[in-house]
């Protein structure tokens, strides 16, 4: 059977003039195709009660954390820096709820830019609200070219599972303007920038399945074997774990 996939989704108030202020629950497109293509079947979680997330993550074999509105600081005890962007409060609240549901459950997790920040934060990391506030920065971390295009190179850890899917070295986009600054004790670096950015973690023991990458493979899916392969590898992971626990 096909692993299904859950994954939490956002609120969209301004899609459109004809229906301003109408919320729209949505995921965008790219990581429902990329988990379709890899075989498994997606379904977005509305944002709802904390105390929901449990019967959410019950009902599907893995997680998959999307991109979208920055981090609110208030999740990790900073006040917002004049360069905080928009944040979502109850979006925070409810998928730091489904990631340690998760967590509990041990059931895989595949963390997508934001993704990535807000898994961080659930387990007591930190971010930077902002790149500018970065020491020695120097690359382009929010592109100006194409999503579909590579923007700077990424290195691996060997050992990583990372590391056996894409080498010692990769090319990936970025669209990010917050990061990772302190890593939460239970995970581990295994992707940095050449500037020293934490672009993937993985956790520490053998016992939880996650993979953090800060870039957005969904939008190279259609010109990048590597892209879509992540997804690829990634249910068939889900599908093994699935297996081992039936």
């Amino acid at each position: 059977m096909k692993p299904v996939i859950g994954i939490p989704g956002n609120i969209l108030t301004n899609f459109s003039p004809r229906y301003t202020s109408l919320p729209i629950t949505y995921r965008p497109h790219g990581f429902i195709e990329g988990l379709q293509t890899a075989g498994a079947l997606p379904v977005v979680f509305p944002i709802s009660k904390e105390e929901d997330a449990k019967h959410y993550v019950e009902s599907v074999d893995a997680v998959l954390l999307a991109g979208g509105q920055d981090v609110s600081p208030l999740t990790y005890g900073e006040e917002p820096h004049i360069k905080l962007q928009d944040t979502s409060l109850i979006r925070d609240q409810f998928e730091i709820a489904v990631i340690k549901e998760a967590w509990t459950q041990n059931k895989p997790v595949l963390a997508i830019c934001r993704g990535l920040q807000i898994f961080n934060v659930a387990f007591g990391g930190t971010l930077y609200q902002d790149v500018s506030l970065i020491p020695d920065l120097n690359l382009q971390h929010v592109q100006e070219s194409t999503p579909e295009t590579a923007a700077h190179s990424i290195t691996i850890e060997n050992d990583s599972w990372l590391g056996q899917l894409y080498g010692a070295k990769a090319l990936v986009n970025s669209y990010h303007h917050q990061a990772i600054k302190q890593l939460a004790t239970n995970l581990r670096p295994v992707a940095w920038s050449n500037d020293g950015l934490i672009e993937a973690f993985e956790s520490k023991d053998d016992q939880h399945i996650t993979l953090g990458v800060q870039w957005h493979p969904e939008l190279m899916i259609h010109n990048s074997e590597a892209a879509q392969g992540l997804f690829n590898a990634y249910v068939k992971t889900v599908r093994d774990w699935k297996n081992n626990q039936d």
